[in-house]
């Protein structure tokens, strides 16, 4: 698999309460939704740029013990080879390769160390991923218990570089960068979750406008602020939240450059 291809190009919000998480993000973030064609699925929009989508927890997820949460879908040119190389890497298949009519294909993974993630591969050849315009996604975050092994099954898997890292001090240690080059970062991993005593996740950042004022309508529309606003090295600020269902994820106000 090519470097070129991995990169985080779709985030799926998958919710207990379809209505209150719609108006939570329509009002938090400017979002409006488009209704896919089952009707059981909408599509988040930025502005008239689909950067996601909104669905119902599935019944059995529910059963296995899965909350709300959001899911990034890595890109790739072919779902059944992906999932191959992950499985002998370690990884647990948790919804195999599967057809969208119209769409293309996808799979749900847990790696190694059990944080969940997807890939997927587009029928269409339009350009999709992070973008640091408002209401779109431009960070993706490991929060895991080993980074250096997490790294190796990532780089393994879809071809990701090194970029950079920064010590986080004695507590958290090393925050560790990656990208599909060794010059631009599109996340970054680290030892997290363990020092949260949280399952292994990732954590995808959401651009906002005026950080300050999206803190406080998440409050008032009855989410939670878990960290921050806090500038982190470069001038960018950011705040880890929740959702009213309980579905984490994080804002960034990026710095003018």
């Amino acid at each position: 698999m090519s470097a070129e291809s991995a990169r985080f190009v779709w985030y799926d919000l998958m919710t207990t309460n379809l209505e209150q998480a719609r108006s939570f993000y329509t009002d938090v973030i400017g979002w409006k939704t488009r209704q896919w064609s089952d009707g059981k699925y909408e599509m988040w929009l930025a502005g008239e740029n689909p950067v996601g989508g909104i669905g119902e927890l599935p019944d059995e997820a529910k059963k296995a013990g899965a909350l709300p949460h959001w899911l990034g879908f890595a890109s790739t040119r072919d779902v059944d080879a992906t999932v191959k190389k992950a499985q002998g890497l370690d990884a647990q298949v948790l919804v195999p390769g599967t057809d969208i009519p119209d769409v293309g294909r996808f799979a749900v993974l847990a790696d190694p160390q059990g944080a969940v993630f997807a890939v997927f591969a587009s029928k269409e050849t339009g350009e999709m991923g992070q973008s640091q315009a408002a209401g779109n996604f431009s960070w993706a975050e490991l929060n895991t218990t080993d980074w250096k092994a997490a790294w190796k099954f990532y780089s393994d898997l879809f071809g990701w570089k090194p970029t950079r890292s920064m010590d986080m001090g004695s507590e958290f240690g090393e925050y560790f960068m990656f990208g599909t080059d060794t010059e631009k970062s599109m996340g970054g991993m680290s030892n997290a979750a363990s020092v949260m005593k949280a399952h292994p996740h990732w954590l995808h950042y959401i651009n906002v406008k005026d950080i300050d004022g999206t803190v406080k309508k998440i409050e008032q529309k009855g989410g939670k602020v878990l960290n921050g606003p806090m500038e982190v090295p470069g001038g960018d600020r950011i705040a880890g939240c929740m959702d009213p269902q309980g579905a984490a994820f994080a804002i960034v106000e990026v710095k003018p450059r």
